[in-house]
C-alpha cells in the first residue's frame, strides 16, 4: 500500500452513531472480481472485522450522476476498500478521471442499527456474567453476524448448572437493559486505558498505543474497534442460550424487538 500514504481516517471511530460524511476520492479501480473498488481519504463505512461485519449504503461522487452502492468494506494495512457497483453504468469502465473529488458517503441506518445492537449485546454478557457468579469466564472470540451471534468464553459451567444460569444470565442482561446506560468510546494513553479495563490490557495491544476503549456505563471498558448503541435500552431485549463445547463454553443470541 506504498502510494497511499496515510492510512484511511475512520469517522466513526469519534462519532459511532454518525451515517454521513464527506471525503475525497485518492483512487477508483475495477478488481479481479468484476467490482469497482473506491480507496477514500476518510470513511464512515464499517469494514468488516472483530467479529463485526461491514456496513453498506452508497456513495455519491460529486460531478457522476451514478450512485456507487456500497456491498462489502474491507481493510489492508490501514487502508480501507470499498467494494461494490455504479447504478446504472452505460458502457465499459474507464479508468478513474474522478480522482481527488468530493464524495458524500451515506451509510445504511438499518444494518449499521442491526450490527451496533448485536454488538452491544456481545459486550453486555462480559458484565453479567460475574453478576451471575460466572466470573471466571474469560471472553475469547466473538461472532456479532445477524445470522447466529455467539460469544466464546474460556472455562467450563457444570452441565447441571446450564440452565439455571442460563436463565440468570438472560434475567440479568435484560434488567440491566430496562434500566439503561450510556455507552462511552475514548482513546485513551495506554495506562489509564489498562485501568479502567480493570487493571491490565490484552497482550497484543502495544503499550506505545492509545487505545480505543469502549465503556458501558461506569463498568470496566474493553479494547474495540468497532461500533455500539448511544445506550444498552436501544438493544432492547435479549434472549441467550448457553451451551458448551469440549473445552469451552458458548453463549449464543438472539434480539428480541
Amino acid at each position: 500500500m506504498d502510494m497511499y500514504k496515510n492510512p484511511t481516517k475512520l469517522e466513526y471511530y469519534d462519532d459511532m452513531w454518525s451515517l454521513q460524511c464527506t471525503a475525497t476520492l485518492l483512487s477508483h479501480f475495477k478488481g479481479d472480481d468484476g467490482r469497482h473498488v473506491l480507496i477514500l481519504d476518510r470513511t464512515i463505512f464499517y469494514p468488516q472485522g472483530g467479529g463485526q461485519p461491514a456496513d453498506t449504503g452508497f456513495v455519491l461522487i460529486h460531478g457522476l450522476e451514478n450512485k456507487f452502492l456500497v456491498s462489502d468494506v474491507r481493510s489492508k494495512d490501514g487502508i480501507v476498500f470499498h467494494y461494490g457497483f455504479f447504478e446504472n453504468l452505460m458502457g465499459e469502465f474507464e479508468p478513474t478521471r474522478e480522482k481527488g473529488n468530493e464524495v458524500s458517503l451515506f451509510v445504511d441506518e438499518h444494518r449499521r442499527k442491526l450490527n451496533s445492537r448485536l454488538h452491544s449485546a456481545g459486550h453486555l454478557l462480559d458484565i453479567c456474567l460475574p453478576r451471575i457468579g460466572l466470573g471466571h469466564l474469560e471472553p475469547g472470540k466473538a461472532y456479532h453476524f445477524s445470522d447466529g451471534p455467539w460469544v466464546e468464553y474460556k472455562g467450563t459451567v457444570p452441565q447441571n448448572e446450564l440452565q439455571s444460569k442460563q436463565k440468570d444470565l438472560e434475567l440479568e442482561a435484560n434488567a440491566l437493559i430496562s434500566l439503561g446506560e450510556r455507552i462511552s468510546v475514548d482513546i485513551l494513553p495506554y495506562d489509564e486505558a489498562a485501568k479502567i479495563c480493570g487493571g491490565s490490557l490484552p497482550d497484543y495491544i502495544s503499550k506505545e498505543s492509545t487505545p480505543r476503549i469502549v465503556r458501558i456505563g461506569d463498568n470496566p471498558g474493553c479494547p474495540c474497534g468497532g461500533t455500539h448503541v448511544a445506550d444498552i435500552s436501544d438493544i432492547v431485549q435479549i434472549k441467550a442460550s448457553l451451551f458448551e463445547s469440549s473445552t469451552n463454553e458458548f453463549l449464543s443470541l438472539k434480539l428480541l424487538n
